[in-house]
């Protein structure tokens, strides 16, 4: 069985906890070496095998994963943020299905997410957007029509753009084609690290800004104006907006034995096999 499974930004506590699971029974784990911390690692056993696959082509990859598979092994393939942006993840499942080897994935925190948390900001900010949008700027991988970023800046909404921050310039040109120059915009690298970046403008400053910093790789690129935090109240916690778990202010329940208000979410509905106990896994580096 292959596990595909997302280390998420760099912060080593902002695995999931069935992420960190795995680690911690795995008998083989495939790794991007510059863009996962060493620290997540400390989590497998002294017996784990490790490969970087920094240095390893796709076929290198699934040989390793196949060969393990077919030796009764746990497989864990540790892709940073969540395997299923920009992780180059359908051309292994695909090699991995034509061999008939059973696989699964376990989502991570992804890098753009991360980005927001440390700004903060909500990216979905009423009155402001309520759309975002998940872009790259062309390189070896080419962006297919009427998907590049010029395009897509039509909607004005919030965007997060991967892997663009050696273009950032040319980037900033693109989205001014629809977005006004002083549309708020952002630019986090290695966000979560130690040495994490934040780099908080404009459209037309942030360029400059990252050029200064000498940040232009393994970074994040938000925009648009919920960044500035500032727009609408939801409707979501308006004392006019009611539904099963919120009665309107002047409402009485219902007395006598029945239950009222929202069920205890805490147990309701898991059997004991489900509530999460403490592994008693050996690892390298056990807390």
């Amino acid at each position: 069985m292959i596990w595909f499974v997302g280390a998420g930004p760099g912060d080593p506590e902002l695995i999931t906890v069935k992420g960190r699971r795995l680690l911690r029974t795995a008998d083989v784990v495939l790794f991007a070496g510059s863009l996962v911390p060493q620290a997540l690692l400390r989590w497998t056993r002294p017996s784990c095998e490790l490969h970087d696959s920094a240095s390893l082509t796709l076929a290198q990859q699934v040989a390793i994963m196949a060969a393990a598979d077919t030796a009764g092994k746990r497989v864990v393939r540790l892709h940073s943020g969540d395997p299923s942006l920009y992780g180059a993840v359908g051309e292994q499942m695909r090699a991995l299905a034509a061999r008939h080897i059973r696989y699964s994935v376990v989502p991570g925190v992804s890098s753009f997410l991360a980005a927001a948390a440390a700004l903060p900001a909500e990216l979905t900010l009423p009155g402001v957007s309520q759309t975002v949008i998940i872009a790259r700027q062309p390189g070896r991988t080419a962006v297919p029509p009427n998907q590049e970023i010029a395009a897509l800046a039509a909607h004005q909404a919030t965007m997060a753009i991967f892997l663009s921050a050696g273009r950032l310039a040319e980037t900033c040109a693109a989205l001014r084609t629809h977005y006004p120059p002083e549309t708020a915009a952002a630019v986090v690298q290695r966000v979560t690290w130690p040495e994490q970046v934040v780099l908080r403008g404009t459209l037309a400053s942030i360029a400059q800004q990252a050029e200064e910093a000498a940040v232009d790789r393994t970074a994040m690129v938000l925009v648009g104006e919920a960044l500035r935090n500032d727009g609408d109240a939801s409707m979501l916690y308006d004392p006019t907006f009611t539904h099963s778990y919120r009665r309107p202010p002047d409402s009485t329940r219902e007395l006598g034995d029945q239950k009222t208000g929202p069920p205890d979410l805490r147990t309701d509905g898991l059997r004991d096999d489900q509530l999460i106990s403490p592994t008693k896994d050996t690892c390298r580096d056990d807390e």
